[in-house]
């Protein structure tokens, strides 16, 4: 397994709808296994191919719950449903981050619910219910998928605050990218 650079935002790829895994074979399954390794070398709780420079729609996904319970998984060709998004501006405790954005928060509405059906790395097709920060993790990776970050959904509060971000880090060109484990950047 590999730890791979995660691009940062204003790299094209992060920004243009990705195309279907057509092929669950060993390089779709070696990708995989790669991807888990640099999402917990981030550390990240998700990660989609184009956050590496895939344009494919594939992401990765580990989340434990308050009481222990550990969903992992691989959604390959994703469809999400979600409930609406609740009314009133972000709480403080609704806060994500992005491995593409690293070291930076904001607070965005999400959908409490979800329901993904997607292919694992095999093709196999699968169902899963999520609530909460479970669900908040799904509809994070799909968007990048859509060629969404987080930051494009949040209010003007965010937007101001994500754009000094931007920035001060010099981010939003092509090309640029970090290591995780190796860059000392706060993701």
């Amino acid at each position: 397994m590999t730890v791979l650079p995660i691009r940062i935002t204003g790299d094209p790829v992060l920004h243009t709808a990705a195309e279907p895994v057509t092929d669950f074979d060993e390089e779709l399954r070696t990708l995989v296994a790669d991807m888990f390794e640099t999402m917990e070398a981030a550390p990240g709780v998700g990660l989609a191919a184009p956050q590496i420079g895939h344009g494919t729609r594939l992401f990765v996904y580990d989340w434990t719950d308050s009481e222990g319970v550990r969903t992992r998984g691989v959604a390959a060709n994703p469809e999400l449903w979600i409930s609406p998004l609740p009314i009133g501006v972000p709480e403080e405790d609704e806060e994500e981050g992005c491995l593409s954005i690293p070291g930076e928060r904001f607070a965005l509405k999400r959908a409490e619910r979800a329901i993904l059906r997607a292919q694992d790395e095999h093709g196999e097709h699968y169902e899963l219910e999520a609530s909460g920060w479970l669900a908040r993790i799904l509809q994070h990776e799909y968007d990048h998928l859509d060629g969404i970050l987080y930051a494009d959904r949040l209010d003007a509060f965010g937007t101001k605050g994500v754009q000094k971000a931007i920035k001060r880090n010099k981010w939003g060109v092509e090309g640029l990218s970090w290591m995780p484990g190796e860059d000392d950047l706060d993701a």
